[in-house]
């Protein structure tokens, strides 16, 4: 069992690397398109009609991607004040909250999948894309979010204490 946790976090800890690197490759972009279209504005006198919608897209992307790294590292909301009021009781809350951001996630997957194919037909006008693009972020989110709620709620059916980045090096130290 634990072999498979090592190869799990390995695998998902390199997924959570990736995701943090699009989201901050995609802030970059997005501070960049602003730019363009505020110095278009400004200094050319003429806005480019593409610049809003493509950096609000992007936007949604980095957001999601970071807050689904977020869950992985931990940064994500939990019980920390019922922790530090109900002494013994943190092992308890920290699992219900991995369970919480578990449903949380599949939700997002379920009801974002239905608002990516409700609106799949439809065109956004100015860049010619099916409206479901503005809601895969959703999706993708909330699926990197469940995979990463569910790697720590397996970890800690495991026994392995996970309140930060689990990575599979501090899983094979714990197993021992």
């Amino acid at each position: 069992m634990q072999h498979r946790l090592q190869g799990l976090a390995r695998v998902l800890g390199a997924l959570s690397h990736a995701a943090l690197w699009i989201a901050s490759v995609g802030m970059i972009a997005m501070t960049v398109i602003v730019a363009w279209q505020v110095f278009a504005r400004y200094v050319l006198n003429s806005s480019p009609s593409w610049t809003e919608p493509v950096s609000v897209m992007v936007m949604s992307w980095f957001i999601f991607l970071g807050a689904a790294v977020g869950v992985r590292e931990n940064f994500h909301m939990g019980f920390d004040v019922l922790i530090h009021f109900l002494p013994g009781a943190g092992p308890w809350m920290r699992a219900i909250s991995d369970l919480a951001v578990l449903v949380f996630g599949l939700g997002m997957v379920v009801y974002g999948l239905q608002l990516t194919i409700d609106t799949w037909t439809a065109i956004l006008p100015v860049l010619g894309l099916p409206g479901g693009f503005t809601y895969m972020p959703i999706v993708g989110g909330g699926a990197l979010m469940t995979l990463f709620a569910l790697e720590r709620v397996l970890l800690r059916a495991s026994g392995v204490v996970v309140d930060h980045d689990p990575n599979a090096e501090e899983i094979a130290m714990t197993s021992d």
